[in-house]
């Protein structure tokens, strides 16, 4: 019903334009003969408006056409109408009635979309061919400049000194003037460099352009306190370079100096040819620094909010984690730390090791962690004098366990006897470590052992280590957990690389995989009191950093370590 009503209101309005066009033929011929008056007045109200529509343009019209002859003679004369005004109001109809402007997302693929569709292609191709051109306007150019107007211009340029700044007018020459056979040098050149991290004294000197001669000589004058890489990054040196006799060759050293040491000042200068060297000795106080606050969020915030270094702070939680779980630290536990410092007079200091570990929880705990040699290795002390608990290392090579303790059947020998240890199958070469510290009793060639080692530990226990291909220690000297005694061979009754692993008790051999090392250093007598002197002397020194809350910092710099306090 929708459509056949859009089909009915299309003709009507077509019925419509075709009835008006055909009246306005009708006036103008009835003008042309004549014609005038005003018989039908309804049927001029016809032309005053255009109601014809879907219900109501029919009956008019059928009306009209009835008795059109008649009333002809009776239309009323229309205004005069300019003659253009007519072609456009006909253009104007027909476009109507083509619709040469659809909305193209409608009706798709019909008479009416095609033809807007061209419309729409037409127009582009209208504005394309419309575009203005953009080319540069012909215009007459400019003259070649002649040389000499070349000059002229050139005589009032500003030349670099790269290119010579041979710009400017020139004077004539007089007798006063010779020409020079070569440029002349600055009599010296001062350089301040520094070592970068992955360079050398010797080739910091000779990026700055001290010659190789003279390099020599430096590292002759300096001697031991300076070596190719004992100067840390960061050192600075001042340099000074004479005047060379020829162009060919490279600047003398004049002059030379630098911090050998936070101690030692070093200065080098060129006398009568020579160079000579003299040391500067620096005042250096070498007071231990201590550091404490109060923890907010993190220990390790607060601890570099009060001038803490990185490795520093890495090491006391390493101390502190043997004592206490790193997250039951929390906010309003105090740290305290004590590390080794030089301060010099010129103002630079070094950070050294960790001292002194301490810490108060809320709880009501209370931490204290000295660092104390005993028998020639230094490790972490409680202030009761209880060292610090190691373990043996669990398997004294990389490998797999082939053959238990216990009776077997000899693979060489050919009968059952006592396998008094334990084998483990590793590749050829594998290094092999001492279970423990202890000291070497045996090493050297033992029997079916073939090339074999035995480390003697405190109560009462001792290793073996049998079938080597080479040995890597010597009776007498001792050894620690996790050394490197030897490596894996197949030397004497063997029948394959793999090491033969024995354990002792009082002597006697016991099943290596029932034994496990423990180890607990404990101070005693003059040394306990020694301990607990030193403790009490770094537990003294004033307060040199502290904070409350901790506050961003910037990430440390390699180098040296230079604080403010």
């Amino acid at each position: 019903m929708v459509h056949s009503s859009s089909r009915d209101a299309r003709k009507a309005k077509h019925i419509n334009l075709t009835l008006t066009l055909s009246l306005h033929k009708s006036a103008a011929r009835m003008r042309r003969t004549g014609c005038s008056g005003n018989q039908n007045p309804g049927v001029a109200g016809l032309f005053q408006k255009n109601e014809f529509g879907q219900y109501n343009g029919g009956a008019g019209a059928a009306l009209w056409l009835s008795g059109a002859e008649e009333r002809v003679a009776t239309l009323p004369r229309p205004a005069l109408q300019p003659a253009h005004d007519n072609w456009r109001r006909r253009v104007k109809y027909w476009a109507e009635d083509v619709n040469l402007v659809p909305d193209l997302g409608h009706d798709l693929f019909t008479v009416q979309w095609f033809r807007g569709l061209a419309t729409c292609f037409a127009l582009c191709f209208t504005a394309i061919k419309l575009t203005p051109d953009f080319h540069a306007l012909p215009a007459p150019s400019g003259p070649v400049a002649t040389a000499q107007t070349y000059e002229e211009i050139r005589s009032q340029m500003i030349t670099p000194l790269a290119l010579g700044a041979d710009s400017g007018r020139h004077m004539a020459p007089t007798s006063a003037v010779t020409p020079l056979l070569s440029t002349p040098e600055r009599p010296m050149i001062t350089v301040n460099t520094a070592i970068s991290e992955s360079d050398s004294f010797a080739r910091a000197l000779s990026r700055a352009g001290v010659s190789g001669s003279d390099i020599d000589n430096v590292m002759r004058l300096a001697g031991s306190d300076v070596s190719a890489h004992s100067l840390t990054p960061g050192t600075r040196l001042n340099i000074v370079l004479g005047r060379r006799a020829n162009p060919n060759m490279p600047r003398p050293l004049d002059a030379l100096a630098f911090h050998a040491r936070l101690d030692l000042s070093m200065e080098m200068s060129r006398v009568k040819g020579a160079l000579s060297v003299q040391r500067i000795p620096v005042h250096v106080d070498s007071t231990p620094l201590r550091i404490r606050g109060v923890v907010s969020d993190s220990v390790y915030r607060a601890a570099r909010a009060a001038g803490a270094t990185p490795g520093t702070i890495q090491t006391y939680l390493r101390v502190l984690a043997q004592q206490v779980a790193l997250n039951n630290i929390g906010p309003g536990d105090k740290f305290d730390i004590i590390v080794a410092h030089r301060r010099a007079d010129t103002g630079d200091s070094e950070v050294g090791d960790l001292l002194y570990a301490g810490a108060s929880l809320v709880s009501g705990r209370r931490i204290d962690m000295l660092k104390w040699t005993k028998g020639g290795q230094s490790q972490w002390f409680e202030a009761s004098g209880v060292g610090e608990k190691h373990g043996g290392v669990g398997s004294p090579v990389a490998g797999h366990v082939t053959s238990g303790f216990g009776m077997r059947f000899h693979p060489i020998l050919g009968y059952t006897r006592m396998h008094s240890g334990v084998d483990f199958g590793a590749r050829y070469g594998s290094p092999i470590y001492a279970v423990t510290d202890g000291v070497v009793s045996y090493a050297g060639q033992h029997g079916g052992h073939g090339n074999f080692v035995k480390l003697q530990h405190s109560g009462g226990l001792g290793t073996g280590y049998a079938h080597m291909s080479r040995i890597a220690a010597y009776v007498g000297e001792r050894v620690r957990r996790g050394q490197v005694i030897g490596y894996v061979g197949s030397s004497g009754l063997s029948t394959g690389p793999h090491l033969h692993y024995e354990v002792y008790r009082g002597g006697q051999t016991v099943n290596p995989m029932t034994v496990s090392f423990t180890q607990t250093a404990q101070l005693a007598g003059g040394e306990l009191k020694a301990f607990r002197n030193r403790l009490t002397e770094l537990k003294s020194l004033g307060t040199v950093a502290t904070v409350t809350k901790a506050e961003p910092v910037e990430p440390a710099k390699s180098g040296k370590s230079v604080r403010r306090l």
